[in-house]
């Protein structure tokens, strides 16, 4: 199974057409969202597509490819509105041998794990900062935003298959 992760779309529909073309250009099985989906937040610029509307529209077309996470921006009403589920903190994906342990970030973080075994992989969204390195012996990553990317980050997504975790540019 070929799994797509994204994170921190906050509304901006363009950035949701975007991961969806790419999802399926790289013929993706999954979509696995990190959470912040809709709502920009209170620290945040509007994005220069923010249409949380057609971002809903757009994700739900395609239900039934997505696993969604609770971001910090997420709420309940976002739940009514989404028809796929996006109110867990966190999943395990199992990869060929590697253990995924996959949420948005804002409680567990890079520097701030739960307990996990040797071969796993943290996966995170939050920062809005794509990143793939090791830390304190784990490797940790996190694909980033595509509609507001911070400290020149380049919007970025996580490709999970076989065993294999690639993070990848979004527009190249």
């Amino acid at each position: 199974m070929k799994i797509f992760v994204a994170s921190d779309i906050h509304g901006d529909s363009k950035a949701c057409e975007d991961i969806i073309a790419k999802f399926n250009e790289e013929r993706a099985d999954q979509l696995l969202l990190l959470g912040d989906i809709l709502y920009h937040g209170p620290r945040n610029d509007l994005p220069g597509s923010y249409k949380p509307k057609e971002v809903i529209r757009l994700l739900n077309a395609m239900k039934d490819k997505i696993v969604g996470l609770r971001g910090n921006c997420d709420a309940e009403v976002d739940q009514m509105v989404l028809e796929f589920p996006i109110m867990a903190e966190y999943t395990y994906i199992i990869s060929g041998d590697v253990i995924v342990y996959a949420t948005h970030g804002h409680h567990a973080n890079p520097y701030e794990r739960p307990a996990l075994p040797d071969n796993a992989v943290f996966i995170s969204g939050h920062t809005h900062v794509a990143m793939d390195k090791v830390i304190d012996g784990m490797r940790c990553m996190n694909p980033g935003s595509p509609s507001l990317p911070k400290e020149d980050s380049k919007p970025s997504y996580i490709i999970i298959e076989d065993g294999k975790l690639e993070l990848k540019s979004l527009y190249e």
